[in-house]
C-alpha cells in the first residue's frame, strides 16, 4: 500500500528503471482518482469472475455428470443414451456452470483484495507487481529503501494454465 497517488509514481517510475515492464505493474485506487498514465488493475482484477467460474465449472460438471449418470440409468421412454452422452453432458453443464457463475461474480469485489478496501478508500493506493519469484527479494529491497513503513501484502502463487 502506498500513501498516495505521487508516490506510486515515483514507485513507478522506480520499477520502470528497474527493468520491470509497465505490464507487470498495476495500481488499485478509489475509483476514478489514478491518472490515465498508471497502469490500472483489469476487470479480470477487479472482480471475483475468474474465482467465479471456476468454482462454477466445477459444480455444473458435478450436475451435468450426476444429470448424465441419471439419464443413463433411467432414460426416457424412446430414447438411447450413450457414454459419449455422458461427457457430453457432463462438459454443458460445466461450460453453463462456469458461464453463469462467472457472470455472478463479475459484480462481486475481487475476494483477495478485500483486506487493503478500508486503506484504498482512505485514498492509499495498492501496487500490484508481477514478477519471476527469483526478482521478489529484489523489488522488495527496492521498495523498502523508498517506504521504510511499507507492508508487504505477500506473495501470490504462481497460476498454472492448466491445472
Amino acid at each position: 500500500m502506498l500513501p498516495d497517488i505521487p508516490s506510486a509514481r515515483a514507485m513507478l517510475d522506480e520499477l520502470l528503471l528497474a527493468r520491470i515492464e509497465i505490464s507487470h505493474i498495476k495500481f488499485l485506487a478509489k475509483d476514478k482518482t489514478l491518472p490515465p498514465d498508471m497502469p490500472d488493475c483489469s476487470f479480470l482484477q477487479r472482480t471475483d469472475i475468474v474465482h467465479g467460474a471456476q468454482l462454477g465449472m466445477v459444480i455444473g460438471g458435478i450436475v451435468g455428470l450426476g444429470t448424465a449418470i441419471l439419464l443413463t440409468m433411467f432414460p426416457p421412454d424412446g430414447w438411447t443414451i450413450r457414454t459419449a452422452a455422458i461427457l457430453l453432458v457432463a462438459l454443458g453443464g460445466a461450460l453453463f456452470g462456469g458461464w453463469a457463475s462467472g457472470m455472478n461474480a463479475a459484480a462481486i469485489p475481487n475476494t483477495k483484495l478485500e483486506q487493503f478496501a478500508p486503506r484504498i478508500a482512505q485514498g492509499q493506493v495498492l501496487l500490484i507487481v508481477d514478477v519471476p519469484p527469483s526478482r521478489v527479494l529484489e523489488i522488495e529491497e527496492m521498495i523498502q529503501k523508498r517506504h521504510p513503513d511499507f507492508a508487504f501484502g505477500g506473495i501470490e502463487p504462481p497460476m498454472l494454465a492448466f491445472p
